[in-house]
């Protein structure tokens, strides 16, 4: 890398910075101040405001960065190549016979690497915040109830209904599992006051402990449930670690599953959605089918966005940054505005594969974002 490389490189990574942390304290203070009344409760309840601003908004940044990533790239490319222009650099240096695309190397190397920070930022950094970015300042410790949504389990053939979830205890409040057929003995429905979700441990396998079973009545007196040699539901007469009142259902659907629906999915890496797509037990539709595509493909869809943006600033020879900026925005709109809508009309499947709907984008973008770099290698 030679001394002009360093020197671009320094403005595109300086410029990067900026944007991103002021966009993202720019996030923060607005955010903060709607939510201060909270902070400042949890704040007073565990000793320090500035502890629980650092974790609740350090779990955000990653996710903040997936958004913007792609922007922000696009942003400190057109910024160093229009100041090269305002500098009159640019054109000594395709005096001296520097082709433009020797120019822009360093840029390309430079949008491939943060295009792969975002790969590794949304493979690894989110899952592993999930829980805290399901939570708003509003039930930041999972005290609160939430609204369940009535989810089913595939592989046992019911459906899962519940007053509300407690994050913190991995809590259904008032749950009712209704089974497509009735079971012996059970009927078709199962009623308590409470079900914790257990993860499997020795031979107990995962699932749902209900405390309080109020239906059937007489639970504690029934055999427990098995179909096909699987068991469905566990009865304390016959299982030694359950108490008179408690019954266990199995299942292959965790707590955060149940209780996250679409935002798991969205903050789940690859390999735990192809699992989900594998798992029996859970309705995974074509939404995650073009997500998972989708995941895949956007290192490609970051960089045709870049060289969508960028040859419109260096073909126009173009030293108003704000008109770049503005150049900038139309573009990325445009360009996320097509993405959006590919995906709403797979997610729906309307018209459009999972596949397509991920492929589409590519296929509209990649040939205009040839066309308008031409100019570049002139």
């Amino acid at each position: 890398m030679g001394i002009f490389d360093r020197y671009l490189l320094r403005i595109f990574l300086r410029v990067l910075l900026v944007c991103f942390v002021s966009i993202t304290g720019l996030y923060i203070v607005i955010d903060a101040f709607n939510n201060l009344d909270e902070f400042l409760n949890y704040g007073r309840q565990e000793g320090s405001l500035a502890s629980v601003l650092v974790e609740y908004y350090s779990a955000r940044i990653p996710w903040f960065f997936d958004r913007t990533g792609g922007l922000l790239t696009l942003i400190a490319a057109m910024f160093a190549v229009t100041w090269l222009q305002r500098t009159q650099e640019l054109t000594a240096l395709q005096a001296a016979g520097v082709s433009k695309s020797r120019v822009i190397r360093v840029l390309v190397g430079g949008a491939i690497c943060v295009s792969l920070l975002g790969v590794v930022n949304r493979e690894l950094v989110i899952p592993s915040l999930r829980e805290k970015l399901t939570r708003n300042a509003q039930d930041w410790r999972g005290e609160n109830g939430n609204r369940l949504d009535p989810a089913r389990d595939n592989q046992n053939e019911m459906l899962i209904y519940g007053r509300s979830t407690f994050a913190n205890e991995r809590r259904i409040d008032g749950p009712s599992f209704l089974f497509d057929r009735a079971l012996p003995g059970f009927g078709q429905r199962l009623v308590a006051s409470n079900a914790y979700y257990r993860d499997p441990e020795g031979d107990r396998p995962g699932g749902y402990l209900l405390v309080g079973v109020q239906e059937p009545e007489n639970a504690a007196k029934i055999r427990s449930c098995v179909v096909q040699g699987r068991p469905v539901v566990l009865s304390p007469c016959d299982t030694k670690w359950l108490k008179p009142s408690e019954c266990f259902v199995p299942s292959n659907m965790d707590f955060n599953q149940l209780a996250g629906g679409s935002a798991w999915r969205r903050m789940s890496s690859v390999p735990e959605l192809i699992a989900g797509l594998r798992n029996p037990s859970l309705d995974f539709g074509l939404d995650a089918r073009v997500a998972i595509h989708s995941r895949l493909l956007q290192p490609m869809l970051d960089m045709t966005l870049f060289f969508l943006g960028l040859p419109l600033v260096l073909s126009r020879d173009n030293r108003n940054i704000f008109l770049a900026a503005g150049m900038c925005l139309l573009v990325v709109m445009l360009f996320m505005s097509v993405t959006a809508a590919c995906q709403m009309l797979g997610d729906r499947g309307y018209l459009l594969s999972p596949s397509l709907a991920a492929w589409l984008p590519l296929l509209i973008f990649v040939p205009t974002a040839t066309a308008v770099s031409f100019p570049i290698y002139e």
